[in-house]
């Protein structure tokens, strides 16, 4: 989904998409279960596909708005 933004030439929505997904999600879960809830490296292989599934979702959405067709190349 994020390389359809790419490939149509609007690489700022990938780009904050995986920043957010990745850095302000991903990142915070993995330490939250790991260290929180005392999952160990099981919280960390837990907040992968969760940090996915946000990501894409989020994806899907701002694919769905259709703003990326406007982007100029």
């Amino acid at each position: 989904m994020i390389n359809a933004f790419n490939g149509a030439g609007d690489t700022w929505t990938p780009t904050w998409v995986n920043l957010c997904g990745f850095w302000l999600f991903q990142i915070p879960l993995a330490y939250f279960l790991s260290k929180h809830l005392e999952m160990g490296p099981k919280g960390v292989f837990i907040s992968i596909p969760a940090a996915e599934i946000l990501i894409t979702i989020v994806a899907f959405i701002w694919f769905k708005r259709g703003k990326w067709k406007t982007v100029k190349v």
